[in-house]
């Protein structure tokens, strides 16, 4: 049994209690918190284990965005990401299922979507997704939690726009618990740790006061 620092569990169950309009749903390897008023998650969580990134065949990404059948009508929101100018960001990482037909399927369901600036989704970002695989391939798991927080200013058809895309990794081997906020625009990236931040900033930047 894995066993997590009191601060760390106190952050697993506080983070998904549930907002008045949200809904968790649960993945083969994720679980989304996903706000039907926002129309993007606002907590996604999944561990990341060696054993996922290790296979001789790595399936082909699909590119295959689609409602998640478990939430389909508040999640059918192909049209509204299309010619937006925003990037349809995954909170887990299609790179992540390249092991597995189902969990590649399931990542690229729009309730493990956020829109997110190409400038954010292409550059620090992805860097942290490639930092978080090579943590898990040396030393063999990581536990990541994701989410957004929005201004409720700017929308793309139903979809509000994150000003906020936050990430906490908890690396099970060491203890260690990194956590990052990028502003979701357009300006150019800075080196990944001039993004990070501490667990309470987090807490602040979403507003849960039950976050450690």
């Amino acid at each position: 049994m894995i066993k997590l620092p009191a601060a760390i569990l106190f952050f697993v169950f506080s983070a998904f209690a549930q907002e008045p309009d949200t809904v968790t749903i649960f993945h083969k390897y994720y679980s989304t918190t996903f706000s039907r008023s926002r129309h993007f998650p606002v907590v996604v969580k999944y561990w990341l284990t060696r054993e996922m990134l290790s296979c001789d065949a790595r399936i082909k990404r699909t590119n295959r965005f689609r409602a998640d059948p478990q939430l389909r009508h508040d999640t059918d929101l192909g049209r509204d990401y299309a010619r937006s100018g925003y990037d349809r960001g995954h909170n887990m990482p299609a790179e992540d299922n390249r092991c597995d037909d189902q969990g590649m399927r399931e990542c690229f369901y729009y309730s493990n979507m956020t829109p997110q600036t190409h400038s954010l989704n292409a550059g620090a970002w992805k860097t942290l997704e490639e930092r978080e695989r090579a943590e898990a391939i040396q030393y063999d798991s990581v536990l990541v939690w994701c989410g957004s927080v929005s201004s409720d200013s700017v929308k793309i058809g139903r979809v509000f726009v994150p000003e906020y895309c936050w990430k906490v990794l908890f690396v099970k081997a060491t203890a260690d618990t990194e956590a990052y906020s990028f502003r979701n625009d357009s300006l150019a990236s800075r080196p990944l740790e001039g993004y990070r931040i501490t667990v309470d900033s987090v807490r602040v930047l979403t507003g849960r006061q039950s976050l450690p």
